[in-house]
């Protein structure tokens, strides 16, 4: 049987978790945590971080959103802060113990990526990059076709 494109990406993803839990399982992280941790630690530099900008950056429905960061604070690595202009928002503050392991989690995802990548050109790099932004934006419109009040994401 052939592999199509929908099995090929659910191979992938399957590899790319197993080796990313591997690589942070020593620092008492899962690869959706050590991704999770570095977006904030990027993008607490550059503003206040929500939860809702978690789910849009790795396409999480609300409720996966609140376990991963639930785990996150239970295990030190965020707080949540209440924003002063609205109670119900929650500010993501990473903390001390998250600052000292991203530059771990960083080599991580670098090593990673390098492995992944490994043998390919530019050329092929951009393509596929281009390919997997434009089968994601096809899945999406279908999403948002199929279902039009559907929060899914």
């Amino acid at each position: 049987m052939e592999k199509d494109c929908g099995l090929w990406i659910n191979i992938l993803s399957h590899k790319l978790k197993k080796r990313m839990n591997a690589k942070v399982q020593s620092l008492g992280l899962t690869a959706v945590q050590s991704h999770v941790l570095h977006y904030i630690l990027v993008k607490y530099e550059e503003g206040p971080v929500f939860q809702r900008d978690v789910e849009n950056a790795f396409g999480l429905s609300r409720s996966t959103a609140t376990g991963i960061l639930q785990l996150m604070e239970k295990n030190g690595l965020i707080q949540r802060e209440t924003v002063a202009m609205d109670a119900r928002l929650k500010s993501l503050i990473p903390t001390e113990k998250a600052s000292c392991l991203d530059a771990q989690i960083g080599e991580s995802m670098r090593q990673t990526e390098q492995c992944l990548t490994r043998g390919l050109s530019k050329a092929q790099l951009a393509l596929f990059l281009e390919t997997a932004a434009h089968m994601s934006a096809n899945l999406e419109s279908e999403i948002t076709d199929s279902y039009p009040h559907s929060s899914v994401g």
